[in-house]
């Protein structure tokens, strides 16, 4: 079941939802808005990225109130403002906002956060567009649609990425650490 405005806003008065910095109006009929954070990060790589071996450089900027560009065809990684705890019976889906996917701006994190996730979203995005586009440190970049789990799971997330802070890069390279 997707929540409706008054169950976010009812989890996030009871503190079971945690939502940092937060503002009620984020807080839409369905999804709660979250904005952009001050941090980007761009790959640098010689010739191929390679998943088993972290053959990539990352740099990451500090973001000023003026902005940055997102080139043409250029990927960077993001931050959100908000720092978010959901609690072990929910789940949610990042959307990216339709009003910057109509520039040409696509926005994932992989679509998924897992129950019982804690930290600040890492974003994924893309300028699909032909011209630079200009983005801004606390403007609402993507959106939280919540679902209820049937139940608590076995295990909730308690993954590589949990409680991170700021841009955080990929860490696929662990699953190969441990013979995976």
């Amino acid at each position: 079941m997707i929540l409706s405005d008054r169950s976010i806003l009812q989890l996030i008065k009871e503190r079971k939802l945690k939502v940092e910095p937060f503002e009620e109006s984020l807080v839409q009929c369905s999804s709660l808005d979250l904005r952009l954070g001050y941090q980007i990060a761009r790959y640098r790589v010689r010739d191929f990225l390679d998943v088993k071996t972290q053959n990539w450089e990352t740099v990451i900027e500090e973001i000023t109130d003026e902005g940055f560009f997102i080139q043409p065809k250029e990927f960077i990684l993001a931050t959100t403002l908000e720092y978010v705890e959901l609690p072990e019976d929910l789940t949610a889906f990042v959307e990216g906002r339709s009003s910057l996917g109509r520039l040409g701006l696509f926005i994932e994190n992989a679509g998924w956060v897992d129950a019982g996730f804690k930290g600040q979203l890492t974003l994924e995005l893309f300028n699909a567009n032909s011209y630079p586009i200009r983005l801004y440190p606390k403007m609402k970049i993507c959106q939280l649609v919540f679902a209820r789990l049937d139940q608590k799971p076995l295990k909730p997330y308690n993954g590589k990425y949990q409680g991170q802070r700021g841009v955080v890069p990929s860490k696929i390279y662990l699953d190969y650490s441990n013979g995976v």
